[in-house]
């Protein structure tokens, strides 16, 4: 049976879990954790999300994201493939760090933001690794409670939930959350509902489906994104197909590549089977296009016509 599709629209709340392939721990040093974090950052000032709480446990991972227009699965696929570079560079070892497709529920904020955020501060404390949940280092429990600052942590939506006022915000989150300790797994936040991608009431989940259906009907497709570039860059789609090493070609391809990631429902993957080419290729040429584009002007005018080409088709279909 297909996989669903994941279900996007910005300011979607998703609980993701992120497992180690085979149960294996992912991390190994404290040093890995820092790293990790410095992934989460950097996702934050790129992508434009907001991490509302996580926790790194030995062989997963807890995070509470809620997204702006770049859709998750960009985000985690950022965000698995540099850590996992990461780790087996250090280790000098290959293969998979994590277990296969990540676990992403989709949660009504409104309802459960505050008993996620206390459901995942309180892992630690179930899997009977610490009594107090303050003395687990590596979540961000310890930062809602003003002990540690995490810049790229936004607290302040589920403090501001308790009171204006910081001090007596973070005292009744306190509280809140030690009547919480006790409390064993809630199925619901690993599993969702009916529909096993979302938590909400029946309102929440009709208004979801419909938000990231318009969205996925303005997206453009592949083969629009393709057109535009064929245009912009005046080839054709021999030049554009071409197994040749050709720089017109190689730039338009990444040009397509780009213009996907960015813009479509598309994936990489994708582009890569159209064009046969390597994933990872078009994603080192994404990377280095875009790092052009702040000092080339030509690079940077052709990125925008393409972004300008299919906006002006995504508009006449919404």
């Amino acid at each position: 049976m297909a996989r669903k599709q994941r279900i996007h629209y910005p300011g979607a709340l998703y609980h993701v879990i992120l497992r180690g392939n085979a149960q294996q721990d992912v991390f190994f040093e404290n040093c890995d954790r820092y790293r990790f974090y410095l992934l989460l950052q950097e996702g934050v000032e790129r992508f434009g999300y907001r991490v509302h709480a996580f926790c790194l446990m030995t062989n997963h991972i807890h995070l509470v994201l809620q997204v702006g227009e770049i859709p998750l699965s960009r985000i985690m696929q950022n965000l698995s493939f540099r850590y996992t570079s990461w780790i087996n560079k250090k280790l000098k070892r290959y293969g998979h760090l994590f277990q296969g497709r990540y676990k992403a529920v989709l949660v009504d904020a409104d309802v459960y933001l505050l008993e996620l955020v206390t459901y995942i501060h309180l892992n630690p404390v179930r899997a009977g690794m610490v009594e107090n949940p303050e003395d687990y280092t590596w979540s961000s429990h310890r930062a809602y409670l003003d002990k540690e600052t995490v810049l790229w942590l936004t607290s302040d939506a589920v403090l501001s939930l308790f009171d204006q006022n910081g001090d007596k915000a973070i005292g009744m989150y306190s509280h809140y959350l030690g009547e919480k300790i006790g409390e064993g797994r809630n199925e619901q936040f690993h599993s969702g509902g009916l529909d096993s991608r979302l938590l909400g009431e029946e309102g929440f989940i009709e208004e979801a489906m419909s938000k990231a259906q318009i969205l996925m009907e303005i997206k453009p497709s592949i083969y629009e994104i393709v057109k535009a570039v064929k245009i912009i860059c005046d080839i054709d789609d021999e030049i554009l197909c071409s197994r040749q090493r050709s720089r017109i070609g190689s730039e338009a391809r990444t040009l397509v590549a780009w213009a996907v990631s960015e813009f479509s429902a598309g994936t990489v993957s994708e582009v890569g089977r159209m064009f046969g080419r390597d994933i990872t290729t078009l994603s080192a040429c994404i990377k280095r296009m875009t790092n052009k584009s702040r000092n080339d002007p030509a690079i940077a005018a052709k990125m925008s016509s393409v972004k300008e080409g299919i906006a002006v088709k995504a508009i006449k279909q919404a």
